[in-house]
């Protein structure tokens, strides 16, 4: 009787409805040293759409959280590890996998381009990123997605400091701005944002100044992080 018990406890339990599959999809974002916006995309090497550019990602392991399985794609199909990830959205159009039913969990990840060397892996045949404005044909619905992407990145650079994970560990007011005017798709007017930005007591002045410029070389800065979450706690608004 016990041995009965025992193994039918840990039968698999049958589901009466069919469940569909369950992928995840990164819009990773890295800003290159001319200033523009670029994304990363992986080259198929299976089918559907194979040989197609599309978005880093795939099938959801039955034993990981999506977080999980959004950072081990990104690091088996690019070889990034260590990003800023943040949910996105759910995707679960009927027809946007020609395969089966499947829904898709997005992210969107931020990463200091300079840092990293991508390599195509497993399922990908190649790597690469490309300007936001001059991206391939997508497969999927991935086309979509990388639009509901750059709106939130949009939106929430204007509240949180969520920029500074596309810049190198130091940097000028300069690449800051031009990290906002990309971004955003606007100009801004210098003598207010410099007012503005060091006002708000988040970076930290070094006494270092660019290398190998042609210009007048510009002083270094950092992002401090620590003081923006003391700050964070007290109440304190970052908004540009």
């Amino acid at each position: 009787m016990n041995n009965e018990h025992s193994t039918l406890s840990f039968m698999p339990y049958t589901y009466e409805f069919p469940r569909p599959s369950i992928t995840v999809d990164c819009v990773v974002f890295g800003l290159d040293r001319e200033h523009k916006l670029k994304i990363l995309l992986i080259q198929r090497n299976l089918e559907p759409f194979k040989g197609e550019w599309a978005l880093p990602g795939g099938f959801v392991r039955i034993d990981e959280t999506l977080e999980a399985a959004a950072l081990r794609e990104l690091r088996e199909e690019t070889g990034i590890e260590t990003v800023f990830l943040e949910q996105l959205y759910t995707f679960g159009k009927l027809d946007r996998d020609p395969r089966e039913r499947v829904i898709t969990v997005a992210y969107y990840a931020l990463v200091n381009l300079w840092e990293y060397q991508i390599r195509a892996a497993t399922d990908a045949s190649d790597a690469a990123w490309f300007t936001v404005d001059a991206l391939p044909s997508l497969a999927f619905d991935h086309d979509r997605i990388v639009q509901t992407a750059l709106k939130r990145l949009q939106g929430k650079l204007r509240y949180e400091p969520i920029g500074f994970e596309l810049l190198p560990e130091k940097f000028t007011l300069f690449q800051l701005q031009k990290l906002y005017e990309t971004v955003l798709g606007q100009e801004l007017d210098k003598r207010n944002f410099r007012k503005k930005i060091l006002n708000m007591n988040l970076l930290i002045a070094l006494d270092e100044f660019q290398q190998d410029v042609s210009h007048r070389a510009a002083r270094l800065y950092q992002f401090d992080r620590l003081q923006y979450e003391q700050l964070k706690e007290k109440g304190f608004n970052f908004e540009i």
